[in-house]
């Protein structure tokens, strides 16, 4: 049964929130913001409705924020509705700015508080509908690409899922080790070209003298060793995607048989005469600025123009280092089936100094790190050892628990033990490979004790046991 925690210290508030659920929640009664806190860490409640004097912050200012967000590390799902009198309207909406789901003025009306939780729960089914058809769009090997928190590389997955079906030509901007590549291939993969072929071509890795003809091909006798006719990539992938990576390094030359690509849908071979339709669409990507070199006469503002008919800039890494655990998570996955060590985490330390190195590589640039210490490490966790000192230079705060100046005091300090006690579980486990007896012993606490915290934390023995 779903349940409501109501914080209150007036129990007609209480009867009538629970007259008007009764039959489809369970509602409970708690008098002070700290007892609820400590409820909420042993029960699961689905609404809470709280006094709006209660859910202040007990500190200068009105803390709303702080004080809703005191909740939601406890219980990230949990409704929260404040409960103001009629004179302090403008700060329960100033609640609700601040996240709480809604607010209900005292007296309470009945039919009114039914209507605040039949709205937010007609509001998460719409949100889980569209979370479902979001998720049905992309296809199952896709979906470990598309998952982020950054809400700069959502707005990129939702422009991806709008042109993905489309023939339009697509502008991918971003530094270098973004991911271009591989979001040009998750377009083409959910396009209606996706069974015909896919052409990635890197035109910065192709000398000037034979880019034309890598690209359009070219008849026998053309230039010096043409001693045969040669199909370029345009006619290679007739009817299905080409990606021209580093689209800003193409000679002018072959600048104008783009532009002729794009415009007409036509191209010659080198030192042919004849008019080959191509049938293909064309994502192109670059780490530079185009319409900068466009305006400076480095590259034609007519090509400019048929290439930026869809730009999707991609955030680098630095802007989105909420993806910074899911990319280490996937990396590490993926190279245990090559090298099976067994390491399946990284200390907390080196995710510390993930969140606040300035990534020049991106996402590449991680990779790479997360390879390389792969290979060092001899443990079952990536450990501080096995990564460049450089990586910890702009550490300057040795701790692990991230210091928020808008938290209390005594937030940071809860924070920071649950933080340390996590740390030192995963520690003791590790140096006992996973063995609890061991483990609980040398903590200081029993096997139940042990298998409590371990649950809180949602941390898992066998992640710690050597591989077979």
């Amino acid at each position: 049964m779903r349940s409501i925690l109501v914080v209150s210290e007036d129990r007609e508030t209480y009867r009538i929130i629970r007259a008007c659920h009764r039959s489809a929640f369970r509602v409970e009664l708690l008098a002070t913001r700290d007892k609820a806190l400590e409820m909420l860490h042993t029960k699961r409640f689905d609404y809470l409705f709280i006094d709006l004097e209660l859910l202040r912050e007990p500190r200068s200012g009105d803390g709303y924020k702080d004080g809703l967000h005191a909740f939601w590390e406890v219980n990230p799902t949990l409704e929260i509705i404040v409960m103001s009198p009629q004179d302090m309207i403008r700060q329960a909406v100033m609640a609700v700015k601040a996240g709480a789901s809604n607010y209900l003025t005292y007296p309470l009306n009945r039919d009114e508080v039914r209507f605040v939780t039949d709205s937010i729960d007609e509001t998460i089914l719409i949100q889980s509908e569209l979370d479902y058809l979001r998720d049905k769009f992309w296809q199952a090997d896709s979906l470990e690409t598309v998952q982020t928190r950054s809400r700069a590389m959502m707005a990129v997955f939702d422009k991806i899922r709008s042109v993905a079906p489309t023939k339009s030509t697509v502008l991918l901007i971003g530094e270098t080790g973004t991911g271009k590549g591989v979001l040009a291939n998750l377009i083409h993969k959910h396009s209606n070209r996706r069974d015909v072929q896919y052409i990635s071509v890197h035109c910065g890795a192709i000398p000037d003298t034979l880019l034309e003809s890598e690209l359009f091909g070219h008849e026998k006798g053309a230039f010096t060793g043409a001693v045969r006719r040669k199909l370029g990539r345009f006619e290679i992938a007739k009817g299905g995607t080409i990606f021209l990576d580093e689209i800003a390094t193409i000679t002018p030359s072959a600048q104008i048989k783009l532009l002729q690509v794009l415009q007409d849908g036509t191209f010659q071979r080198v030192g042919g005469e004849e008019t080959i339709d191509a049938n293909v669409r064309v994502i192109a990507a670059t780490n530079t600025d185009l319409k900068k070199m466009s305006e400076e006469g480095q590259f034609r503002k007519d090509l400019y123009y048929r290439l930026n008919v869809f730009p999707i800039e991609v955030p680098p890494l630095r802007k989105r280092i909420e993806d910074i655990p899911h990319f280490v998570d996937v990396f590490l996955k993926r190279m245990s089936k090559f090298n099976a060590k067994g390491i399946r985490h990284v200390h907390p330390a080196v995710i510390q100094a993930f969140l606040k190195y300035p990534w020049p590589g991106n996402i590449r640039e991680l990779e790479n790190l997360i390879e390389r210490a792969n290979i060092l490490e001899t443990t079952s966790v990536l450990s501080p050892e096995s990564f460049p000192s450089e990586l910890f230079e702009t550490d300057a705060v040795p701790a692990s628990v991230p210091l928020d100046a808008s938290m209390t005091l005594a937030e940071v300090r809860r924070k920071g033990l649950k933080e340390i006690e996590k740390v030192y579980i995963q520690e003791q486990l590790n140096r006992h490979r996973g063995k609890i007896k061991d483990s609980a012993k040398a903590a200081g606490i029993t096997t139940r004790q042990l298998h409590k915290l371990m649950k809180r934390y949602g941390i898992r023995k066998e992640e710690f046991k050597p591989s077979p």
